[in-house]
């Protein structure tokens, strides 16, 4: 007779569906971090476009996070789409992944606040890391545990687990700038960031 550890957590379709959703309440929430102009403060047209010139690192901010969002919603949905059944430690472990994902909000702000100290860029790249290492381990799981499709083709494996690990040592490439600049680090944090979400697009089109 299984026990009830042997039946929860099955359906790959409902952690599917509770992922969409919790990715994108995230991204909503960081577009409501996103404040105008105090309109107290503005008399004229200068005065306007001087407080939306202030806005630019939060815009930049806004920027990164969104791709951050997007490239590990990309990365999970692969993931799942070669998953044909769940069990309980996965279901477990996906959704300390979407723990990971509701704290992209806070870190973000920290950020946009206090991009200037390292401490804040600190904390933003530990927000990525745990995103990207809990992936790593959901993978894992979902192959010791023979949860894949039997159809997967044998070189899909070994790259998802690639993907993660080099775009792990960038972003930590990436946080190492800022004991240089941190704005060096966040750019170069959002040039990884276009490498992932624009990159192959450009390589299969020139292909």
């Amino acid at each position: 007779m299984p026990s009830y550890d042997d039946i929860a957590g099955q359906s790959v379709e409902r952690l599917a569906a509770l992922s969409d959703g919790v990715f994108a309440v995230a991204m909503t929430l960081l577009l409501l971090e996103l404040h105008a102009p105090a309109r107290e403060a503005i008399r004229t047209e200068h005065d306007l476009l001087r407080g939306m010139a202030t806005l630019a690192p939060q815009l930049l901010v806004y920027l990164l996070s969104f791709l951050t969002l997007g490239i590990f919603w990309v990365g999970q949905q692969t993931q799942l789409n070669h998953i044909e059944r769940s069990n309980r430690n996965f279901t477990w472990i996906h959704l300390a992944f979407l723990f990971a994902v509701t704290l992209m909000p806070f870190s973000t702000r920290l950020l946009s606040e206090f991009v200037e100290y390292r401490a804040a860029l600190i904390a933003y790249w530990a927000n990525i890391l745990l995103l990207g290492v809990i992936l790593y381990l959901s993978w894992g799981c979902a192959t010791s545990n023979k949860l894949l499709r039997d159809d997967i083709p044998p070189d899909v494996p070994p790259a998802i687990c690639r993907r993660i690990l080099i775009g792990q040592a960038l972003y930590a490439f990436g946080a190492l700038l800022c004991f240089f600049n941190v704005y060096y680090s966040v750019a170069f944090i959002v040039l990884v960031q276009l490498f992932f979400a624009v990159g192959p697009r450009v390589r299969q089109q020139s292909s």
